[in-house]
């Protein structure tokens, strides 16, 4: 798989969010017609996975009353979900905090690993983990 999306609220705030505070790569920022723009971001170690920050619009994908169902959904923290890895948990979690990325959960050694969960600004949120060494 090389892209995957990301269904957010608003891609400019989204923008900000993934290139301003995770610190994310814009592969693709174009428009694609009244009101449709194709945004894509990857993480700077992985240039072949492509983001897609997928507006939850009315249009092809979404009836009226889909993207107001998916955007409910979104928001709540009820649908997006994913998982990231760091080489250093403990210093990448201080440098999204000071950046203004709202944790959920702190770093925590579990069963599984060592994790902390945060959320992007649409409601989305994800596992940052350690890589295992």
């Amino acid at each position: 798989m090389n892209h995957v999306s990301i269904f957010v609220l608003d891609q400019d705030s989204a923008y900000e969010f993934y290139v301003n505070k995770l610190g994310f790569k814009v592969n693709t920022d174009a428009a694609m017609g009244p009101g449709m723009r194709w945004l894509t971001v990857c993480p700077p170690e992985q240039p072949e996975l492509e983001i897609s920050l997928m507006a939850i619009n009315e249009g092809m994908m979404f009836s009226h009353g889909s993207a107001l169902q998916m955007r409910d959904l979104v928001s709540k923290g009820t649908f997006g979900f994913g998982v990231f890895e760091c080489n250093d948990l403990l210093a990448t979690y201080e440098e999204l905090k000071a950046k203004g990325v709202v944790f959920k959960k702190e770093p925590t050694k579990e069963f599984y690993g060592f994790e902390a969960l945060f959320k992007d600004d649409s409601g989305n949120w994800f596992s940052l983990g350690e890589k295992e060494k």
